[in-house]
């Protein structure tokens, strides 16, 4: 029996649901494991019961923004309008897998996510904050928009060294493939107990942030490797190193786990 992850409906637009859904589906399928969607109109108490079957969370992308009021911000007039019944959901979600320490894998508004709801705070709109160059939202299509730099002495280097062949760790930072993206937020200011662990080299933009303990499983990547499962060896290491850390979850005792996050 695959293990079993929890993944929220991305949006309450139905339509991109449609559209944005299916590709998560079928990485974690691809992976090993079982989706178990939660729909976001479930109330809390049948979403604690989906979660008592799960191994681990997965935190997708979205068409809507985080509330700048999250974070303690008035919105500009780029920030777009807020999700609050994803929001809701991805509370729920956050709440049981930090408190047990289930495995988390974020994806560009999930990323988001995890960081706000660690007290971090967002850039509203790359394009109005930031003077880059790099384009961050190039659309659906375009597979290799910019590359990333990833720290060496964190997970994500492991997977990244893992698919590549490589053997002996980087001293200071890896290169890896230019990823996709498709955003027009990013983290600012990293939630309690994140690390940053990979940029967009020309700009200093967020890429990837990581729960800063050795046994709890939390990995948000700002990119979409579910859109390129098939042909970014990258986007496979991911999801397999989560599904791993997923078949590995054991339960955990919640004053346990609150006294070691």
């Amino acid at each position: 029996m695959s293990v079993r992850i929890a993944i929220p409906e991305p949006s309450i637009d139905t339509e991109y649901n449609q559209r944005s859904l299916p590709p998560y589906l079928a990485a974690l399928q691809s992976a090993g494991a079982t989706a178990i969607v939660v729909p976001l109109h479930e109330r809390p108490e049948r979403v604690a019961k989906i979660l008592a079957s799960v191994a681990g969370v997965l935190l997708p992308g979205s068409r809507f923004d985080v509330d700048p009021e999250r974070y303690g911000e008035a919105p500009i007039p780029a920030c777009g309008p807020a999700d609050a019944a994803r929001t809701a959901v991805d509370e729920l979600l956050l709440q049981d897998a930090f408190n047990l320490h289930k495995p988390v894998l974020g994806i560009c508004h999930g990323t988001q996510t995890i960081n706000v709801w660690r007290n971090g705070a967002l850039i509203q709109d790359l394009p109005s904050v930031l003077n880059t160059l790099v384009n961050h939202s190039p659309g659906r299509s375009v597979t290799d928009a910019h590359p990333i730099q990833i720290s060496a002495d964190s997970r994500l280097a492991k997977i990244a060294e893992s698919v590549d062949g490589s053997s002996t760790p980087k001293a200071h930072s890896l290169d890896a493939q230019a990823v996709n993206s498709s955003h027009h937020q990013a983290i600012r200011t990293p939630g309690d107990n994140l690390r940053v662990v990979a940029v967009s080299p020309e700009d200093g933009v967020v890429e990837a942030v990581e729960l800063d303990s050795p046994d709890h499983f939390v990995v948000a990547v700002q990119w979409h490797p579910e859109r390129t499962y098939t042909t970014s060896a990258l986007s496979r290491g991911i999801f397999a190193s989560f599904i791993h850390a997923a078949e590995a979850w054991q339960p955990r005792r919640i004053e346990e786990s609150v006294s070691t996050t």
